[in-house]
């Protein structure tokens, strides 16, 4: 390229990293900064000179004559776009580099449901008991050496819990579009029309990973709640939406399963409410449920990660290598 492309940078969060981008491209860029959120005209007025878009742009309104080429978002969801939204051949790209930290997040809150440290073990020392040393004195915890893990959405995520659950001694399911060769990482992996239901029955823990689409939308509902074992629990990190809201209410409410680790869900903040319950059902009510403000990736060196891929993916973009991570090309 003869002058210097464009990168439009469309929010709060990619403002913030202009400098890290120039520090860390190799090649000579143009950054120019916009806050979509407060600045929406400034935007539409910057949209036909961009290259490429880093950033969010949920409600972007594409001209019918611009230059861009690449929607590059440094994250990992795209929900909320379409191909026939984006102007025709413009590649969309998203960043992962979150898998390690979602993983570690819920081995984590997996810990916690077997070993009850800071439910039951704690609160012992704190009341000056000696109760749960021995079988006389109080019960047991549980370990996760033997259980089995079933991972629904096997992808960079999924791959990530495998590793750590096999290092527990666990076993491994899987389901997911399409079946790959995991060799010894996956003890039985299947199509999600094959094998949902029968991993949903055998496993002692359901990581539900998978993005949301018209396919996953209520994926798991009350059939499969029906079918889990009374001792399972449930973790979602991927979409709220993939669980039926409703049916994850009343398994967990009615004690039909022992309980959740839920990171995604249905009410986010808005301009309205910023502070909004995350579900019409008061799961913050909820004994048995681990909850999070869908920040289980959300460490330093994990958005380290994220934005050196971005230079990266910016450095390709201008000498011409493949693009990574490429999730469709606009039809609009």
């Amino acid at each position: 390229m003869s002058e210097a492309p464009t990168v439009l940078l469309t929010g709060k969060n990619s403002i913030r990293r202009a400098d890290f981008l120039a520090e860390n491209t190799e090649s000579h860029l143009r950054f120019v900064c916009c806050d979509m959120a407060e600045e929406p005209e400034r935007l539409q007025e910057l949209l036909p000179e961009a290259d490429v878009i880093v950033g969010g742009g949920r409600g972007l309104k594409f001209p019918a004559t611009n230059r861009l080429k690449l929607f590059q978002i440094p994250f990992t969801g795209y929900d909320w776009i379409t191909p026939p939204e984006l102007p025709k051949g413009v590649l969309f790209c998203n960043t992962h580099e979150h898998e390690t930290t979602i993983a570690e997040h819920i081995l984590a809150g997996m810990l916690e449901f077997q070993t009850g440290l800071m439910r039951d073990t704690h609160p012992m020392m704190v009341a000056k008991s000696y109760n749960g040393r021995s079988i006389s004195a109080g019960p047991m915890h549980r370990e996760m050496r033997g259980c089995t893990v079933g991972i629904v959405g096997y992808g960079h995520i999924g791959r990530e819990v495998a590793r750590r659950c096999k290092a527990f001694d666990m076993k491994v399911l899987a389901v997911s579009r399409t079946v790959r060769d995991e060799g010894d990482l996956v003890d039985a992996y299947w199509t999600v029309d094959d094998g949902l239901d029968r991993l949903c029955a055998e496993s002692d823990f359901v990581i539900v990973c998978a993005p949301l689409d018209d396919v996953t939308r209520g994926m798991i509902g009350a059939a499969q709640f029906k079918a889990m074992k009374p001792d399972a629990v449930i973790s979602n990190v991927g979409r709220g939406e993939v669980i039926d809201e409703a049916a994850l209410y009343e398994a967990l409410s009615s004690k039909r399963i022992r309980g959740g680790i839920i990171d995604v869900w249905y009410v986010y903040p808005s301009k309205d409410d910023p502070n909004p319950w995350p579900s019409k059902f008061p799961f913050q009510k909820l004994d048995n449920v681990i909850l999070s403000p869908h920040n289980s990736a959300w460490t330093e060196p994990m958005t380290t990660r994220r934005w050196l891929f971005v230079a990266k993916q910016l450095d390709r973009f201008v000498t011409g290598e493949p693009l990574e991570n490429v999730c469709f090309e606009g039809e609009g």
